[in-house]
This record gives C-alpha cells, structure tokens and sequence, in this order.
C-alpha cells in the first residue's frame, strides 16, 4: 500500500513538472517549480496546483466571452472616421498608438474631457459630487477604502444614492481592506449599499494571496468618470500637516466615451468578483466632451500578456526628447533598464521623480540598489521632499501621458490588477509636465557620487531588499 501511494505521488510530481515546464513562460518560475514538485513529491505538486496554476486568466477570458455581441462595448468596437482624422499624427504618438492598438483590447478614442485633480482636497470633492449628481448607476471601485472620516463621506453618499434606486456597486480588494482595523465592509453592509469583495481567500475558489486588485475607478451614468492613484482615505488630504502618513497624488476626472471603457473594466472585475452573469444590456452613449484622445487599459494575471510592460517599453523606445517618470514605488526590470539607459545613450533627457522617504522603506532600499546603473549612464534622478509622493506619471515628448493606478515595479506590472489611462496629444499632457518640472525644481538630485559614498551597512541592506524585488 505504502509503495502504491509513493508510485501516485511520484506520477503526480511528474506530471506537475512537466506542466510547468510547458506552460510557464519564466525560466526561472518554471525552474522553481519542477524543482519543488520533484523535491517534495506529493506536497510539492499540491502546492503546484494550489498556488503555481494560473486559473484566473480562464475564468477571465470566459467573462470576456460572454459580453462579446452583447453591445457592452457599443460605441467602443472600433474608432469612427471622425476619431482617425482626430488622432495625432507625430511619429511619437503614431508609433505608441500602433503598439497599443496591437497590445490592448481597447481601442484610441477621442472627444474626452480629462481634468486633473490634486490630492484629496480637490479628488474627493469632485467625486462626491457626481455621486450626488448621479441619475441611473454609480460603479466604485477601491483598492484602499478606510472608513474613517473621508470614508464615511463617501459611504453616506452611497447610501443616499441607493435609496434614490440607483444601480449602485462598491467593490473592494479583499487584500486592501485589511489596511485598517475599522473595515468599511461592515458600514456598507449597514448602508445597504451592494458591495463586493475582490478574491477573498477560499480553498473552493483561489488562494492567490499575492494578487490584488490596484484599481482605482468611479464610473457615474456611464458619463464621467475617475480614475488615478488615489485611494479612499484621510492620507490623501495633504493639507492636514499633523497628519504623519498624509501623502501628495494626482487623480483624473473624465468626461466623454473614455467613461464606456472605464465601465467596461469595473464590470469586468465586478463579475469576476460575484459569479453574476453578464446579460444583454444597452448602454447610454456619452456625448463628446472634449479634444482629447485616450485609451483605457486593463492590466493583470487575468491578462493575456504583461500589457502595461509591454507599452512602457515601447514608450522608451519611441521617445525623441524627453521622458519624465513619477513613480513612489521604482524597482525596474533588466529590460526596463535597459530601455531608459538606451534612450539616454541616444540623447533623449531621462528625468525621473522618486519619493526621498517612502512609505514603505525597503521598497526605498531596494531602489537604491538600481540607481547606479542608470546615473551612470547619464539619466537624471531627483528626490521628492516629504511628504510622501504617490504620484504615478509617465510623459513622453511632451505628447503622450500614462496615468493610472500602476507602480513602476513587478508587483504592479505582473501581479496585481492595474487600470491605466493613455492620454495623446492634449493640453493636459502641458499641464502634467509642468507639474513634473516644478516638482523637479522642488527636488534634490542624485548623483553617482551619492551612491558610491553609501556605507558598507546600507549598500548590503539595499542590496539585501533588491534580492527579493519579485516579490515586494
């Protein structure tokens, strides 16, 4: 009996190794788990299947099948003769456009309104309004939703909303809610506000406890609609200085047919989350609300390939001029490195915009450990002041802006579900990189020399959190 079990164990292991030798993509992801499965025979294959298998992008794409002919993408199955006459014609902006339309599944269109909001005092604002303002459906979605006072604001709103009969959704990461003791759940639930929680633990569903849902959308009427690196919190209210963890960040407000495909992605998630079956519904068209061009892009394990990866690159590659990177979390792969680097060596002005004390200090650490390579190669790195800076932003020519939820490192880009927005040849891309530059002249540069004189100490301690920059 004995020899009979460790036969079925062993096949078992087999089996599981040769899996992942097939269908994982890393070598060394592979590699780790062939050898865990042939290490731990039995254990090794459980945990294989329990942890290693990606099921999420199969019930992803089955969600994704459903809604195909069912007119949730009416007016966003392809761009009208007036969207191609609109779109820029640089050679910058055509070559991103041609990555992303070959890279998403959404197309480039034009006749949106984008505004940009500064810290809470003026996202939270604006947000509540169109909540008020709110005929027919609210969508909300957030990774960090606290219930402390901004949280409460938002919550009273919804509540009103729902007793007004609206289509009211709330969904919350099952990971995020756990950054405060207090759970917003239980004042929704009181509320009797319709909410969601975004994977939680279950042995019958998933154990993917390294997978978050980052997004940070707000979709009202299918007609504006938010989105950015903000949560729901009083961290957010820079203005309140004896807060000690307040934290400088941008968010965006749209007005136009952007708003279809920022439903598109809550809904998405929203069945994703509740097993609910997507049905047959006609979606109001939203009017034209500006000049400028845009892209919705949804990102994650549910994906097809690493998207937002992907169209960073190709971005490095394409500049002429200039790029500036605002990112609070900064842990490049080689292959980003490499890019930046290569497109300093070809004369482009690389300046990148990292915060002087991070709110989580070994991810810090961790960038330390980076930044030689790229100050040795002529690219420009500056230190923002506190308080902390959580400001996503990439900008290229001064014609292109990726804004959204994303963090320039491998959580972000292979983990967790991200939501970012494209945004062409628009003045707010004039108004973002102004913001860039005098938060620039506000900052203290890096210098090689300030790397090289780190202590013996620091340099092991940030060599130390780089070796596990996967998994940060």
């Amino acid at each position: 009996m004995l020899s009979l079990l460790l036969t079925i164990c062993w096949l078992l292991s087999l089996f599981s190794a040769g899996h992942a030798l097939l269908s994982k993509r890393d070598p060394r992801a592979a590699l780790g788990w062939i050898v865990t499965c042939l290490a731990l025979p039995g254990f090794g294959a459980l945990f294989y299947w329990l942890f290693g298998v990606n099921r999420i992008r199969n019930r992803a794409l089955e969600l994704q099948r459903q809604g195909q002919g069912m007119h949730w993408l009416n007016v966003d199955a392809s761009p009208t003769n007036n969207d191609l006459q609109k779109f820029p014609t640089s050679p910058t902006c055509r070559a991103l456009i041609n990555l992303s339309d070959a890279v998403t599944r959404r197309p480039l269109i034009c006749g949106n309104s984008v505004k940009v909001l500064y810290n809470g005092e003026q996202a939270y604002p604006a947000m509540l309004e169109a909540i008020r303002g709110a005929k027919e459906t609210i969508f909300l979605c957030s990774y960090i939703f606290k219930a402390d006072r901004t949280g409460q604001l938002f919550v009273k709103e919804l509540e009103a909303a729902t007793k007004r009969g609206l289509d009211v959704r709330v969904m919350i990461d099952a990971f995020g809610q756990y950054y405060a003791l207090a759970k917003v759940r239980h004042l929704l639930a009181r509320a009797k506000v319709n909410f969601a929680i975004f994977m939680p633990p279950s042995l019958a569903r998933s154990l993917y406890l390294n997978m978050r849902n980052h997004r940070k959308v707000l979709v009202v009427d299918n007609s504006v609609s938010f989105t950015g690196g903000m949560n729901i919190c009083d961290k957010h209210l820079a203005k309140i200085k004896n807060n000690p963890r307040r934290a400088i960040d941008l968010h965006f407000r749209f007005e136009g047919p952007i708003s279809n495909q920022l439903r598109e992605a809550f809904l998405e998630d929203w069945h994703f989350a509740t097993d609910e079956k997507r049905l047959p519904r006609d979606w109001p068209v939203s009017a034209s609300a500006g000049t400028a061009c845009c892209r919705g892009i949804s990102a994650g394990p549910n994906e097809q390939h690493e998207k937002l990866n992907w169209i960073l690159i190709g971005a490095l590659a394409c500049a002429k001029t200039h790029i500036r990177i605002m990112s609070p979390y900064f842990i490049p792969t080689r292959a980003q490195l490499a890019a930046i680097n290569a497109a300093s060596l070809r004369g482009v002005k690389v300046e990148i915009l990292l915060p002087e004390q991070n709110n989580l200090p070994y991810m810090g650490w961790a960038t330390n450990a980076f930044l030689f390579e790229l100050l040795e190669h002529k690219v420009q790195v500056y230190y923002q002041p506190p308080p902390f800076v959580h400001s996503k932003l990439l900008l290229i020519d001064d014609e292109y802006a990726l804004i959204g939820s994303a963090n320039i490192d491998p959580r972000s880009l292979r983990l967790n579900f991200e939501f970012n927005v494209e945004i062409f040849a628009d003045e707010t891309i004039t108004e973002l990189a102004d913001h860039f530059d005098r938060s620039r002249d506000a900052s203290r540069q890096v210098t090689l020399d300030d790397m090289d004189k780190r202590s013996l100490p620091l340099r092991l301690r940030d060599s130390f959190c780089k070796l596990f920059t996967p998994y940060l």
